[in-house]
């Protein structure tokens, strides 16, 4: 399957199959890492800039690694290093790092702003999160239940928290294109894009995946497969704060939740707000895969670049 010199803005962007292989590809390359193959010469000579506008741990560093397990080198560009910051225009910024690089990571905090570099640029550009969406994110996420579950279709994803969430709406989108479940405990007031909702949902039609909303934490989590939550108030919603903390304290996932689904993985994107989002003893936890998670970010970032970037 060819998908060099695509761009990955949005996973509504891509089908169902280009998805999965996405996900299988990432499985192939952590087998592939724990065999011995550390450095997989895929991309020799190729340089990845990452243009963050916002911090980042599991981003930024899965990022700076994949490209270099893949042969490549990449340039961290924080938003005030570039002339973004004295007023040159996203069209511009994208033009010149296309004459320079090979594949441009960007981390936005609003999402016009991925959208317009992916417009003006000749190289891949990939979204490393933005207000709306994060499909990174989602796919590690989908690697890991693959590799936890054995199987993504028919898998039951309960999502518990904040229902307009981005990550949620990169969930959304990948698990609609994959058979998964997903039944999002929320109040509501808080629902995911209103496009991206739905997108999924005519794409569920064919893969026979269910999006569900509820505001009763315990009916999502009971018999799920997976329980995944995540921060209630995002970076740039901080005015917001006391709100969200109002609004979702009925939302935590304790281990009073957990006990309505003995047999689920708890997930995680972090960072996490312990005591808010989620209890010390769910995410330390016997069901929580949180850090294989974050591992998986760098594998299946792998194999996003080496399926991108030409």
């Amino acid at each position: 399957m060819r998908l060099k010199g695509r761009h990955l803005i949005e996973l509504t962007d891509y089908s169902p199959e280009e998805v999965r292989f996405i996900v299988e590809t990432g499985l192939e390359m952590k087998r592939r890492f724990y065999a011995g193959e550390r450095i997989v010469e895929v991309l020799p000579g190729r340089t990845i800039a990452l243009v963050f506008e916002k911090p980042s741990t599991r981003t930024r560093v899965s990022f700076e690694v994949a490209a270099r397990q893949l042969g490549a080198s990449s340039l961290y560009l924080g938003w005030n290093d570039l002339q973004l910051a004295r007023g040159e225009t996203l069209a511009d910024t994208a033009r010149t790092l296309s004459r320079y690089v090979d594949g441009i990571v960007a981390r936005v905090k609003e999402h016009w702003k991925v959208v317009e570099l992916a417009k003006y640029s000749s190289v891949p550009v990939i979204n490393g999160l933005s207000d709306l969406s994060h499909p990174v994110q989602a796919l590690g996420d989908m690697m890991t239940i693959l590799e936890k579950k054995g199987r993504l279709a028919g898998i039951r994803l309960a999502f518990v928290g904040d229902g307009s969430d981005n990550v949620l709406n990169s969930l959304i989108a990948a698990a609609s294109r994959l058979g998964v479940h997903v039944i999002v405990a929320s109040p509501r007031q808080l629902r995911p894009d209103e496009e991206i909702l739905k997108n999924a949902l005519e794409v569920a039609k064919e893969s026979g995946a269910t999006i569900e909303f509820t505001e009763d934490p315990r009916e999502a989590v009971s018999g799920a497969d997976v329980v995944y939550t995540d921060v209630w108030v995002s970076m740039g919603q901080e005015a917001l704060r006391e709100e969200k903390v109002r609004l979702l304290s009925p939302y935590q996932v304790n281990s009073k939740l957990m006990e309505a689904a003995p047999k689920a993985i708890f997930m995680h994107c972090l960072p996490a707000k312990r005591g808010e989002e989620v209890t010390d003893e769910v995410i330390d936890g016997p069901q929580s895969v949180v850090w294989d998670q974050a591992e998986n970010r760098l594998h299946v970032q792998k194999a996003v670049l080496a399926l991108l970037v030409p």
